[in-house]
């Protein structure tokens, strides 16, 4: 009888915890096809391609600067307007857009996953590696803003803080991985929290300090506000990068707890949902 050396063995899960990292680590060639996936097909057949990156956010900037800065007339701590919401809508902005693409990751991708064998993290895996690329791009863009009103005199005080930034950027990353893929496993059962998140999302930005410094605001009302895991992340970026307000370490330590314990229960019920989706997607 010819003996068989298998170099794969698929295996029923039954744990809580069955998340095998070494076996992801063996996908990575699959999670770099993904990102290259998910690149292209975001602005195929668009007429400005991949310029939508820096446009968005610009014209995103241009709003909140006439909206908030001149009819509302919000402090800006003294920092020029345009990298003050710059700053705020780039870190915003990456992530939140891993957080809704990742929240769809099993409604999304239930074609491919009923076909084929993959560590089904990999997808949410990919996403949040993708958005790092637009990231990139929109940060050096508020960088060269930034550098253009350094130079011309303007009150920005970058410090020895920025080397934290790839900390606060993968704290960022795991953030929103962990709300997402909860949302995704809730989201095979309960279609109607697809509905909410973008709602929830947008609501989500007002209770950050994107379009507003944290301290413009006072008493139980910034205390409830810097215990949103975003919050502190923003202001680290802004004091780090423009010398704005200061870094909350304490409730940055909060956040990062917050950031383990949410990205804990996402896995485990990603998990668990993933052995029995397809027979209720």
């Amino acid at each position: 009888m010819e003996n068989n050396n298998w170099t794969t063995e698929i295996k029923p899960k039954t744990g809580w915890f069955d998340i095998n990292l070494k076996e992801l680590f063996q996908y990575k060639d699959l999670i770099t096809m993904f990102v290259k996936r998910d690149f292209k097909t975001l602005y195929k057949q668009t007429i400005l391609g991949p310029l939508w990156i820096i446009i968005n956010p610009l014209l995103t900037t241009i709003m909140y600067t006439i909206v908030f800065g001149n009819i509302a007339n919000i402090s800006t701590d003294g920092m020029p307007q345009i990298v003050f919401y710059m700053l705020g809508t780039t870190v915003w902005t990456y992530f939140s857009t891993c957080l809704t693409k990742t929240s769809t990751t099993f409604t999304a991708n239930a074609a491919i996953f009923g076909k084929v064998y993959f560590p089904r993290l990999v997808t949410p895996i990919s996403t949040v590696i993708s958005g790092l690329i637009n990231f990139a791009v929109q940060f050096v863009m508020f960088l060269c803003f930034a550098i253009y009103y350094y130079i011309s005199g303007a009150p920005i005080h970058p410090n020895i803080y920025i080397l934290i930034t790839p900390l606060l950027l993968l704290q960022l990353a795991l953030l929103s991985l962990g709300f997402g893929v909860i949302i995704s496993s809730l989201t095979t059962k309960y279609r109607d929290l697809a509905v909410l998140v973008t709602f929830g999302v947008q609501l989500w930005m007002y209770a950050t300090p994107v379009v507003y410094p944290a301290s413009q605001i006072g008493g139980r009302l910034k205390t409830l506000m810097m215990l949103n895991p975003v919050s502190p992340i923003v202001e680290s970026f802004r004091y780090a990068f423009l010398g704005s307000g200061s870094i909350p370490w304490n409730y940055l330590g909060i956040s990062v707890i917050t950031t383990l314990v949410v990205l804990f229960i996402g896995v485990v019920l990603f998990s668990r949902v993933e052995k029995t989706f397809m027979d209720t997607v």
